[in-house]
């Protein structure tokens, strides 16, 4: 098995260009040296017996790839740190990695004023800083390792957000991520003349294992955007020539929704993977820009996959894999297949939707320090995803939910526990639940019932005022409807009725404010802005996941 050292060896003596980003180029060897460099700072800044994982705070620079593979060649684990995290959660994130050292800009600096992390002052490098180039001004000239680690040894981890609250570390080794490179490699035909747009952040498992990996193995050229960018996106995609790229969650409902120009399908671009971008969208988009998205369901944990093939329906992710089936975690038992009604209606769900769990061999490599969430994962010999679908008739897969409660919004798992911690704050709020409610075009967007004190009131200036001040609220995880019940419904046996309340949705007929756009003020929910969202839901296809 190919490690990922070993191809950053092979771009040695490649002067084609391997990495294009804010109008500056660079070649493969070039990469490959300045990879080195790196690993020898690693190696000799870090004490000994210090843990060579190393925390990488940065936006989608030049720097990020640089490290990664210079930590490929040192044998290191780069650590992913989410620059969406705020506070106490980002020290954690940090501090649970065992992170030795940390590599960030100035831009990210005041994310990290007061944080505890136990990394001195010497090992927190600062890329745009002119200290920088002086520190690594000696390793400028280092040779590559002549020996590389194997293919079993640690090479990442990238946080993705679990359910109770703290994100889980997802362990990815050099072979790893080396084989989803090579896999991609062949489903796409990627060869030396590609030219890998990055336009997802490098901390997330798809600009990594989706783009960044297949990249190298095929020895294509990286060009990358510091953030995306919609109103960018095409522009780029010319002034790179970039022939792939790689999405998540609502991007191609951004990109589509930029002013509609003629001349749109005159680009370059030959494929496009990723998840969660909607079967109408799907459609618009291969229309107006003439590449065709190839969707799949996977995560970073490498437990199983399920692939778009032909014939797949519009509202499914794809067929069941051979080795797969949907199990009632409770009971163990495979779930019976969906019924639909004329309409397209899921008429079983309450025994039809199951967790997807994976009989046969699995990529995953475990959490970093996290028994319990392993064991959750691998129990009884088989890999459970923590996610739930329905299988129709055909063996086609539809998503239904996350487990526990997750809410995955732009493609990231938020935890209900934490947002409600949050606005369990506000003065007025005796009691807060949180839940998903399905985003028009893909994922979830967040919801929340809010119970009031005795003789308070919703006032919703205050309520955005409190929401703009709490440092630990992520910046996807405000509430874009809020309801107003006068007591949060429950169960028989006194649990939150999350299920009623996700059914639901903004379809109440209480009191419910909401912020039409994001980052808008909080204004009242009016039928007309039901009647509206409505169609907006029908327009996308998505007017059955309300029921569900």
């Amino acid at each position: 098995m190919v490690t990922v050292a070993e191809l950053v060896h092979a771009q040695v003596g490649d002067h084609r260009t391997g990495l294009m980003a804010e109008g500056r180029t660079w070649t493969h060897d070039r990469i490959a040296r300045a990879a080195a460099a790196r690993a020898a700072l690693l190696a000799d800044r870090l004490p000994a017996g210090a843990a060579p994982h190393v925390g990488v705070l940065l936006d989608n620079v030049p720097e990020f790839p640089m490290w990664l593979e210079g930590a490929a060649l040192a044998g290191a684990t780069l650590v992913g740190v989410n620059s969406t995290r705020r506070g106490a959660d980002l020290a954690r994130d940090i501090t649970h990695a065992d992170c030795s050292m940390l590599v960030t800009e100035r831009a990210h600096r005041p994310l990290l004023e007061g944080l505890d992390l136990g990394i001195p002052a010497e090992r927190v490098l600062v890329v745009d800083d002119p200290a920088y180039d002086e520190t690594l001004a000696p390793y400028r000239d280092a040779a590559l390792p002549g020996t590389g680690p194997d293919p079993a040894t640690r090479l990442l981890i990238v946080f993705t957000s679990g359910s109770t609250g703290a994100p889980k570390g997802v362990i990815c080794s050099q072979g790893r991520l080396a084989g989803a490179g090579t896999a991609l490699t062949r489903q796409f035909g990627f060869d030396r003349d590609g030219v890998h747009y990055l336009c997802m952040p490098m901390f997330h498992g798809n600009a990594l294992m989706a783009n960044w990996a297949p990249a190298l193995r095929a020895r294509g050229a990286v060009a990358l955007r510091r953030r995306f960018s919609a109103s960018g996106f095409l522009d780029d995609v010319r002034r790179f020539g970039a022939t792939y790229f790689t999405y998540v969650g609502r991007a191609i409902s951004y990109i589509l929704a930029t002013p509609e120009r003629p001349d749109d399908a005159d680009n370059p671009l030959r494929d496009a993977f990723g998840t969660e971008a909607g079967s109408v969208d799907m459609r618009r988009f291969e229309k107006r820009f003439g590449v065709k998205l190839t969707e799949g369901y996977g995560s970073s944990e490498g437990g199983m996959s399920v692939n778009r093939s032909p014939g797949t329906p519009d509202r499914a992710v794809g067929p069941c894999p051979d080795d797969a089936a949907l199990l009632d975690p409770e009971t163990g038992e495979e779930c019976p297949r969906a019924v639909f009604d004329d309409a397209g209606r899921l008429l079983n769900g309450d025994e039809a939707i199951g967790e997807l769990v994976n009989f046969g061999p699995s990529g995953f490599e475990g959490y970093w320090r996290n028994a319990d969430a392993d064991h959750v994962r691998t129990r009884d010999g088989r890999y459970w995803t923590g996610d739930w679908f329905y299988r129709d008739k055909a063996g086609y897969l539809y998503f239904a939910a996350r487990a526990d409660d997750k809410l995955r919004v732009d493609s990231e798992n938020l935890s209900v526990a934490t947002i409600e911690d949050i606005l369990a704050r506000f003065a007025p709020v005796e009691t807060a639940v949180v839940y998903a409610v399905p985003d028009p075009v893909a994922g979830d967007q967040v919801m929340a019932a809010l119970q009031l004190r005795a003789g308070a009131g919703f006032a919703p200036d205050a309520f955005d005022a409190f929401l703009a001040a709490q440092d630990d609220l992520g910046t996807k995880m405000a509430p874009r409807f809020v309801r107003i019940a006068d007591r949060v419904p429950v169960t028989a046996t006194n649990k939150v009725d999350r299920v009623g309340l996700r059914r639901e949705g903004f379809r109440t007929t209480g009191p419910m404010w909401w912020r039409p756009e994001c980052g808008a003020a909080y204004r009242e929910f009016t039928a007309g802005d039901r009647i509206a969202l409505l169609a907006v839901y029908a327009a996308h296809g998505r007017e059955g996941e309300l029921d569900v």
